[in-house]
C-alpha cells in the first residue's frame, strides 16, 4: 500500500472522508432526534449548532497551533498557519461556545446528549481518511515492531494510531446508543470523558512536542477529565 491512498486512483481520501464524517455525524443526529426527541426547539437547537461550528473552528486551530508553535504560527506560512486541525481542540471549542451560546439564550438545561453518539461516528469515519493520508497528515504513531505496524512511506513500521481510534470510537458508539443516563447531560459527559483519557494514552504512541511531562492535546485532555469526572461519577456509581 502507498500512502495517500488515492480514492479511483486520483481523489484524496483526506476531504473525502472528513465529508463522510460531518455526514454520518449529521444523518446520525437527526435520526436520533427523531427517535428520541429533543429538550430544544428548532430554533434553539439551530443557534446551538451555529454556535458549535463555529466555536469548533476556531478551537480546532488554536490546539492545532498550540501542540507544535515552532512549525505553525513562527513559521510564518500561509500554508503552515491554515493547514491541520485538532480533534480535541474541535470538542471543547465546541463546548465552550454552546455554553456561552446557552447563557445568551437563557437555556438551562443539558443540551448535549443527543451529539455524543453522532460525534464518536463523526470521528471515526474521518479517521480513516486521517489513515488513508499517511504521514503527510501526522497523526501516525512511532515505530513499532508489533506485527500490525504499517509502513506509512518511511520505511518504518508505525501504530496505526488512526485505527486504533477508528475501533475505540466505534466501540463508544454502540455504548453511548444503548446507555441509558439517570441525568440529562451525562451522555455527552460520559462521551467527552471517555475520548479524553482515550487521547492521554493514544497521544502516547505518536510523535509530538511535549510541553512537561504532556503534550498540548494531553493537557487539554487532562483538564477535560478533571472538569467532567466529578460530575460524571454519581451517575455511574
Amino acid at each position: 500500500m502507498h500512502f495517500p491512498v488515492y480514492l479511483l486512483g486520483v481523489v484524496h481520501p483526506h476531504p473525502v472522508f472528513e465529508g463522510l464524517g460531518y455526514l454520518a455525524a449529521a444523518q446520525a443526529f437527526r435520526w436520533l432526534r427523531a427517535r428520541r426527541g429533543d429538550v430544544l426547539d428548532e430554533d434553539a437547537r439551530g443557534w446551538l449548532i451555529v454556535a458549535a461550528v463555529v466555536g469548533g473552528a476556531i478551537g480546532s486551530k488554536l490546539l492545532y497551533w498550540a501542540s507544535d508553535p515552532a512549525a505553525t504560527v513562527l513559521d510564518g506560512s500561509l500554508a503552515a498557519v491554515m493547514g491541520g486541525k485538532s480533534v480535541v481542540g474541535g470538542l471543547v471549542g465546541a463546548l465552550g461556545a454552546v455554553e456561552l451560546a446557552k447563557r445568551r439564550l437563557g437555556i438551562a438545561r443539558a443540551t448535549g446528549d443527543l451529539f455524543a453518539m453522532p460525534c464518536a461516528l463523526g470521528i471515526a469515519v474521518g479517521r480513516i481518511g486521517c489513515f488513508l493520508t499517511g504521514l503527510s497528515d501526522h497523526t501516525h504513531g512511532l515505530p513499532t515492531t508489533l506485527p500490525w505496524g504499517v509502513d506509512f512511506g518511511d520505511g518504518l513500521p508505525r501504530h496505526p494510531t488512526q485505527l486504533y481510534e477508528v475501533a475505540f470510537l466505534l466501540g463508544l458508539s454502540a455504548v453511548l446508543y444503548r446507555w441509558r443516563p439517570a441525568r440529562e447531560g451525562d451522555t455527552f459527559k460520559l462521551f467527552l470523558a471517555c475520548y479524553a483519557a482515550f487521547r492521554i494514552w493514544l497521544e502516547l504512541l505518536k510523535p509530538g512536542i511535549f510541553f512537561g511531562p504532556l503534550n498540548a492535546v494531553q493537557w487539554v485532555c487532562l483538564a477535560v477529565l478533571v472538569y467532567y469526572a466529578p460530575r460524571l461519577r454519581p451517575a455511574v456509581a
